[in-house]
């Protein structure tokens, strides 16, 4: 069987579906993850840390200021979800998934941080939080790009043959 024969074109409504829900959970999870990484006190930078322009960091580290920030973890990796399966969602790979991943973390602590006079720009960080954040974005990067990647490609198709399951 050909690739061509293998692949079929994905309907365009379950792929913004998709992306919608994929968002949603990665949101969840790794927004998760960095409200535990916060909680565990692994870095300083609280979850809801782009929301300071709108309240108060002693609220922002509060249960409700935390849960507050899971949210909006969550709308942002909706929208980073539906932007990466737009522009990337026929790139296969985990590779361009750990590009966005660190293209959004350069972003957000390199442009948005000091644009937005938050108080965690990258080169004011503590080595450790730097690292944290770093892996924790391009992890995240990983799980959209390379979700979207297996579900909007026939990736089984490259692998060796005999291994295909």
């Amino acid at each position: 069987m050909q690739m061509a024969e293998r692949t079929t074109r994905f309907p365009v409504d379950k792929k913004w579906r998709y992306a919608l829900s994929l968002g949603f959970f990665a949101g969840l999870i790794w927004g998760g993850l960095k409200c535990a990484e916060f909680g565990l006190k692994f870095t300083e930078i609280v979850p809801g840390f782009w929301l300071e322009p709108f309240y108060r960091h002693s609220y922002l580290t509060s249960g409700w200021g935390i849960g507050l920030g899971l949210v909006a973890f969550i709308v942002f990796s909706i929208a980073a979800s539906l932007l990466y399966a737009l522009l990337f969602g026929k790139v296969v790979g985990p590779w361009m998934g750990l590009s966005y991943g660190l293209i959004w973390w350069l972003v957000i602590y390199g442009l948005l941080a000091p644009l937005l006079n938050l108080p965690t720009p990258f080169w004011t960080m503590n080595i450790n939080w730097l690292i944290t954040d770093l892996s924790l974005f391009l992890l995240w990067g990983v799980f959209i790009g390379y979700s979207i990647a297996m579900e909007f490609n026939d990736e089984r198709a490259r692998e060796p043959a005999g291994q295909a399951r």
